[in-house]
């Protein structure tokens, strides 16, 4: 069966095309570095040609509310303009874990945006919402930095394996269309200061973290539960601690 990963030479994508090769499927992945261009529309009639499904996992280059909305409105908008002429019977989106909380945040409201566009099409699809990929924490710890302090909100975080994602949403390719939402999250949840701080012990950085509830999530005020999932997400199997072990490089000995 021919499937088109849309963003299929990203982390995620590429791993999505790797496993469906594997299980013997023509995994096409379709990227701007291979000639598909899903906001100029150049090459996507030619890479659905035949195309049963679509794994879009394409994002925004630019997460700043205007930019943002126009890549979601033009790529989404062609992209299943072209599924739709292809015949395609099954479209897949990844989109963000508690997006309709934080539209207090341009990008987000652009991700709504996206899934509309998704809803409203005549193709049969699932969006399945994920939390935060483990290596994200250091994007955090930057958009916290305050001197020589990371200010960070104590709300709930629920982290996944981006290699988990990529197992899911194959899963997700291959089964019925759901025509809504499915979510999928890491095994454990805890606080968003505590994320920040054990990467920052693994990696022998001794900055201190102020835990303030007021702290903006890249512009967003967090309450509890804005970032982890409802009662009954898909969940990955790798934990926190595993990824630190084989992706954070342990601090040099001091001299």
């Amino acid at each position: 069966m021919k499937i088109v990963v849309i963003g299929g030479t990203g982390l995620i994508g590429s791993n999505v095309v790797a496993k469906l090769t594997r299980l013997g499927h023509e995994a096409v992945a379709a990227a701007p570095n291979t000639g598909v261009n899903t906001v100029t529309g150049e090459g996507l009639a030619e890479a659905l040609d035949g195309a049963e499904i679509v794994v879009d996992v394409a994002n925004s280059p630019v997460f700043e509310t205007g930019p943002a909305l126009e890549f979601f409105l033009a790529s989404g908008g062609n992209l299943l303009a072209a599924a739709a002429k292809a015949g395609v019977k099954h479209h897949v989106a990844l989109s963000v874990v508690g997006t309709e909380r934080l539209q207090d945040s341009g990008y987000f409201r652009a991700k709504i945006v996206q899934e509309a566009l998704i809803r409203a099409s005549s193709i049969p699809f699932t969006v399945l919402r994920s939390t935060q990929f483990f290596p994200f924490v250091a994007g955090i710890v930057q958009a916290g930095t305050v001197g020589d302090e990371v200010h960070v909100s104590p709300a709930l975080v629920q982290p996944i394996s981006a290699f988990d994602v990529a197992e899911v949403l194959t899963d997700v390719a291959l089964a019925a269309p759901v025509n809504g939402l499915l979510e999928v999250a890491g095994p454990e949840a805890f606080g968003l200061d505590k994320f920040v701080a054990r990467y920052l012990q693994a990696k022998g950085d001794a900055r201190r973290i102020v835990s303030d509830r007021k702290a903006l999530y890249f512009g967003v005020e967090l309450d509890e539960r804005s970032l982890v999932p409802g009662g009954a997400p898909i969940l990955g199997s790798a934990t926190f601690e595993d990824w630190l072990k084989t992706s954070v490089p342990a601090p040099a000995p001091a001299a």
